[in-house]
């Protein structure tokens, strides 16, 4: 967390996720969301906090953090990479409308 004038301004929130077992690493953090309030932007917290979650997953013995970013957010992947993440995985999204059953 940030703090700027005695009120948060930026919070970041990981977890330590367990691997499926078809893969070489049980393990692996995530972080899940990262939020810098908007008057405090491009003042390098983002990428401070991002750096201490990797520094505390490291402490704790993780090999690999991961995360996920919308595919139009340029700035965060900017931000990631910055702090030395690459893209690894395309997630693909369908949503099905309620009350469908799948089923012709």
């Amino acid at each position: 967390m940030a703090e700027g004038q005695g009120r948060l301004v930026a919070f970041l929130i990981g977890t330590v996720e367990a691997e499926i077992p078809i893969y070489q690493i049980e393990e692996y953090g995530f972080i899940h969301d990262l939020w810098v309030e908007e008057e405090y932007r491009n003042e390098g917290i983002g990428k401070q906090m991002t750096m201490m979650a990797v520094e505390k997953f490291a402490e704790i013995g993780v090999k690999q953090v991961r995360l996920d970013t919308a595919a139009p957010n340029d700035v965060a992947r900017r931000l990631f990479e910055a702090c030395g993440f690459r893209p690894s995985a395309m997630e693909m999204l369908l949503e099905i409308p309620q009350g469908s059953t799948g089923h012709g």
